[in-house]
């Protein structure tokens, strides 16, 4: 009876603390109504990912999204200050290419916060992931929030139609255009440079190595990176499908030419710890790239990535593959938000 009490209760503060955050949400959008001029209270509708239709009443200036790859593609369409929070992941210099963009932002959130928190925060349009739960899109589209959901890309076209899925979400369905456009100059400046790397450095059979263990095989992002870094995904030739755990038989039967462990190059990270416990793993030493150090350890955040910096992780593999012709610094972020 006393832990049914306790639930009651918990229950009953959550319902006051929503509807408390309902009105003040309700106040501050009373406020901007007012502000707006009858032809940008007509707003416009788009489809989202799912094929909801969502009307969105006037160009955002509160724009969240919940995790990093649509934030980056955000802070590549509109200026900071039409964002109200980034994540916490873009607040940290050491692993963040737009840190200095998100101190311009006057809010950092955790990955997926709470409805509570969100409300709290009063933002006009809210970009996220299929991943996230549908009870939590309803409850915030019941405060009257538009609520935006993108899919999470795995080739490089799906970057394209997340680009322009969000520039319409936004209002500004030109720069997405653009955006794209410039996505598609850097990559043909990259395959230049790509063809002239002698033939015999080309090719190479790569298995990506992972904390996020099921990550890299046939259907994930990692295919068009060995794609236009000329090269082979060693998980996908052997039959893995993106989601799939590789199993340490697996790889001794593949035998790649090359590890690839992503890394911020953090000491004692948890991305170091798992490379160097599985490259001094006794049952794998005899695969020939341990025994002949060709184990690459390109940045993180770039061959992660899942947004327009797509282009940056191809030359990351470009440059631990081919070397220093392709060096580049971890703070590259491509915009149309400010030209």
């Amino acid at each position: 009876m006393f832990k049914e009490g306790l639930r009651c209760h918990r229950s009953v503060f959550t319902m006051i603390l929503l509807l408390g955050l309902f009105c003040m949400f309700l106040t501050g959008c009373g406020k901007e109504k007012e502000e707006k001029s009858a032809g940008e209270a007509s707003g416009y509708d788009i489809v989202d990912y799912q094929g909801t239709t969502v009307h969105i009443p006037a160009k955002p200036k509160r724009i969240m999204s919940f995790m990093t790859g649509t934030d980056e593609i955000l802070l590549g369409l509109v200026e900071p200050e039409r964002m109200v929070a980034i994540n916490k992941e873009f607040a940290d210099p050491s692993r963040s290419n737009v840190y200095e963009l998100s101190q311009r932002i006057p809010h950092v959130i955790e990955r997926n916060p709470p409805v509570e928190r969100i409300i709290s925060l009063q933002p006009d349009l809210i970009i996220v992931h299929a991943w996230i739960s549908q009870e939590k899109i309803e409850t915030l589209r019941e405060f009257h929030i538009p609520v935006v959901v993108v899919k999470s890309p795995k080739s490089l076209a799906e970057i394209h139609s997340t680009i322009r899925l969000i520039a319409a979400a936004i209002g500004e369905p030109e720069r997405g255009e653009k955006l794209i456009s410039k996505m598609g100059d850097e990559l043909s400046k990259l395959k230049e440079k790509i063809d002239a790397v002698p033939a015999e450095k080309r090719g190479k059979r790569i298995a990506f190595i992972s904390v996020m263990a099921g990550y890299g095989g046939r259907g994930s992002i990692f295919d068009d990176y060995c794609k236009f870094a000329d090269a082979k995904n060693a998980k996908a030739l052997a039959g893995i499908k993106e989601g799939q755990v590789m199993a340490k038989e697996q790889l001794l039967e593949m035998n790649p030419d090359i590890l690839m462990f992503p890394s911020y190059h953090e000491p004692n990270s948890s991305e170091e710890r798992y490379g160097a416990e599985y490259r001094s793993d006794p049952s794998l030493q005899t695969l020939t790239a341990i025994r002949e150090n060709r184990v690459l350890e390109p940045w993180a955040h770039y061959v992660y990535n899942i947004s327009q910096n797509f282009v940056f992780g191809v030359q990351e593999m470009a440059y631990v593959l081919y070397g220093e012709e392709f060096a580049q610094p971890t703070t590259r972020h491509l915009s149309v938000a400010e030209e």
